[in-house]
């Protein structure tokens, strides 16, 4: 009976590929500060790993470019020279592969196959990866082309190496549907460098769908699993959590929970820890300090590097937010002074925060002024007299009528004037509610005069005055029961 569930089978092996790639990441971090360090470590990782597998291949690429750095050419080349035996290798693995297909050796032959695509993907040849990905998937299902659920260790084995193809050429329609495949396997035991993996690459698509709530929990447990298998991924890890901690805007910091406070003061992550602290204060300066005195640490990673000016928004928002709060009028150039940004940039983060209903208020351009208060208020004002125009109109229509057929029953060709001065006085009245809410006012208020004088000319001062003071006090006082029509 074959083993399909080997679980953590090849256990030396295993622990012997955590310590190459330890001294790799080790090595890495070396090339800033002491390149010949570098060097040395990564020629270590060479000789470290016999077969010339992955972090052979990896190491000898950051030779090579570190050697150019340093303009030893001579050496640079000698390093290139190795990298060019990796095709003798690759022949190797598929004279390996063959062999093993020929005696049935199933599970030698799916990690064989694994470390090749592994290679495939060091030096960018998805095409070819792709097909080795199809195989090894081929491999992990039934006949009928179903999972096959004893084989679900393997499964999550070929996701993870497929889920960082997908992250690396920005795939997220792939990589969304492969981490949620990984997510439902559950007859697994999975190496906890595996779920790392798949962790991470989770969070880093939620960061580009920008839901950092989501990205933060993958992280997180990006971290502990790497941390569980020795793995030096966890400190970048954990900077992508207090990444995406600052960026979901949370007062939680994360080094307070006790997997992480042991790596408060590792000096990868000092630098994170002093940026987080200057968030939470809101000292813009300081975190801009911060910044740019950790280039290596925090810059130069470029996934780091596409949310900073996130990071910064979030930042200024909170100190502006902060710096308002006691003043109904603020300048724009004092704001500008304190958050050390140009003035334009205060205006487009204000105009962001009004839309977003963070603040309530609204910019004076002309006197370069952010003026606080409650926006709904002038709109109600607005809304009030929009009513009192549509009511005046119905007023004016009905007077018109009524006084109209009262002339034209008495006196014909007063009625025509009449109907005349009603049309004049609908039409001024249709006019004002192009206005704005104080220009309205005094233009109803012309109207109702114009009117009286119009009435008056058609009826004389004796005969219609209650018919003036009606349309005068429609105007000037507008009492509740003339604009019900009850009179």
């Amino acid at each position: 009976m074959e083993d399909y569930g080997f679980e953590y089978s090849d256990e030396e092996p295993e622990e012997q590929d955590v310590d190459i790639e330890n001294q790799y990441y080790n090595s890495k971090g070396l090339v800033e500060t002491d390149p010949e360090a570098a060097l040395e470590g990564f020629a270590e990782v060479v000789r470290m790993e016999p077969e010339k597998a992955e972090w052979g291949f990896k190491a000898l690429k950051q030779t090579v470019k570190l050697y150019y750095k340093l303009g030893k050419y001579k050496e640079m080349m000698d390093a290139y020279r190795d990298i060019q035996n990796f095709g003798l290798l690759q022949e190797f693995y598929q004279t390996t592969l063959k062999a093993l297909e020929e005696a049935k050796n199933e599970r030698l032959w799916f990690k064989t196959n694994l470390k090749l695509c592994k290679i495939w993907f060091d030096i960018g040849e998805y095409g070819r990866m792709s097909k080795i990905l199809k195989e090894l998937h081929k491999s992990c299902q039934k006949e009928d082309g179903t999972d096959d659920q004893k084989k679900g260790t393997q499964l999550l084995e070929v996701y993870a190496i497929e889920i960082q193809m997908y992250t690396e050429t920005k795939n997220n329609k792939k990589l969304k549907e492969l981490y949620q495949k990984a997510l439902s396997v559950k007859s697994a035991i999975p190496h906890p460098r595996i779920m790392g993996i798949i962790r991470e690459c989770g969070g880093k698509m939620h960061m580009a769908e920008r839901q950092w709530a989501e990205a933060a929990t993958d992280f997180f447990e990006a971290f502990k699993n790497y941390d569980e298998a020795g793995n030096q991924r966890r400190i970048q890890c954990l900077k992508y959590l207090v990444l995406a901690n600052m960026l979901m805007e949370s007062e939680v910091n994360p080094f307070d929970g006790q997997e992480a406070k042991p790596y408060k003061n590792d000096p990868e992550i000092l630098a994170m820890t002093n940026l987080i602290a200057a968030y939470q204060r809101n000292e813009i300066l300081e975190f801009e300090r911060i910044l740019k005195s950790n280039r290596r640490t925090i810059m130069d990673d470029p996934f780091i590097r596409n949310y900073i000016e996130d990071l910064l928004k979030n930042v200024r928002t909170q100190v502006l937010l902060k710096l308002i709060k006691p003043y109904t009028r603020i300048r724009i150039p004092f704001i500008s002074k304190e958050l050390n940004v140009p003035e334009k940039d205060v205006e487009e983060l204000l105009v962001s925060l009004i839309l977003d209903n963070r603040i309530q208020g609204h910019i004076d351009q002309v006197n370069r002024l952010l003026e606080r208060g409650d926006r709904s208020k002038g709109m109600k004002k607005y809304t009030a007299i929009d009513k009192w125009n549509t009511q005046l109109k119905s007023l004016y229509q009905t007077v018109g009528n009524r006084a109209a057929k009262r002339a034209e029953a008495q006196l014909p060709p007063i009625g025509q004037c009449l109907i005349t001065c009603a049309e004049k006085t609908a039409s001024c009245a249709m006019s004002c509610g192009t206005a704005g809410p104080t220009q309205a006012m005094t233009c109803y208020q012309n109207c109702g005069t114009q009117n009286a004088g119009c009435v008056t000319g058609c009826l004389g001062t004796t005969t219609c005055l209650w018919l003036i003071d009606l349309v005068v006090a429609s105007f000037h006082h507008l009492p509740p029961t003339l604009l019900s029509g009850n009179k």
